[in-house]
């Protein structure tokens, strides 16, 4: 059974990878120049680097549908860049999940396939999806909701030893990004960790770069550069995250309340 992921950044990663574990086919979509900060465990690196495995599973760049059904005939996950998602009309899948975490619809129909599951703010369960997954932390993450929206976007990251909008590394000016630190890398507070048209972008909080964009893509004031976990040394870089894992039981739980009797 196949099933289309539009987005394959850190929490679409996560929902791919459960889905992939349960027996489904996956194919992902995601921009051609993917601005996902969590690069070592999302599978939109494929797109970077031709193939990138994550916990286990391989996920291959496919330039076209022709090359993802070829992908998935090697029980790999297949990533095209498409972020139109043209390719759902060519796939016809059972299933389309809309994990671009936009917070907002940025096309999704119910009309995609015979089901739709929206992940996070901008969906509304019953208008334009069959489903909605909750992101938000909290004792609702992962809910499946049948009828209505998500929680609304709060606008601040999760909360990781009292810091949240400290984690975030943005950019101050528009041009190209030059990463000078690694995920993984240990930094402390104010130190200076990309360049952005010489502009020098810098940590508030000390920690472990956790998220890092690619070097070369262009970006804007506000932009999303990287996030530092502030656990430092314990934080894990190399696998899903508690919230991507929840996310993705909420999806999966989703399928199943559609397709769970007929896989019998």
């Amino acid at each position: 059974m196949l099933i289309v992921i539009r987005g394959a950044g850190d929490i679409a990663t996560g929902i791919g990878w459960r889905l992939w574990q349960c027996g489904f086919d996956v194919v992902m979509t995601d921009l051609p120049q993917p601005t996902c900060i969590r690069r070592t465990v999302a599978f939109s690196t494929a797109l970077e680097e031709g193939q990138y495995t994550v916990e286990g599973v391989t996920a291959l760049a496919c330039p076209d549908v022709d090359a993802a059904r070829a992908v998935l005939a090697k029980r790999c996950v297949a990533v095209i860049p498409d972020p139109e998602g043209a390719c759902i009309a060519a796939l016809q899948p059972a299933a389309v999940v809309d994990a671009v975490l936009a917070k907002k619809n940025l096309g999704t129909t119910l009309a995609d396939a015979p089901l739709v599951i929206g992940v996070g703010p901008g969906f509304c369960a019953g208008q334009d999806c069959h489903y909605v997954v909750e992101t938000k932390r909290g004792h609702r993450l992962g809910r499946v909701i049948e009828e209505g929206p998500a929680a609304p976007n709060s606008g601040l990251p999760g909360n990781i030893m009292g810091y949240t909008g400290e984690r975030i590394i943005r950019s101050t000016v528009s041009g190209r990004f030059e990463p000078l630190c690694a995920i993984g890398d240990l930094v402390e507070a104010g130190q200076t960790v990309a360049r952005v048209n010489g502009e020098e972008l810098k940590v508030q909080i000390p920690g472990m770069i956790r998220g890092m964009l690619h070097e070369g893509i262009q970006v804007t004031p506000g932009f999303k550069c990287g996030d530092v976990d502030p656990r430092g040394r314990e934080a894990d870089y190399t696998t899903i995250s508690d919230k991507a894992r929840a996310v993705a039981g909420g999806v999966l739980e989703a399928v199943l309340r559609r397709y769970g009797s007929r896989m019998q």
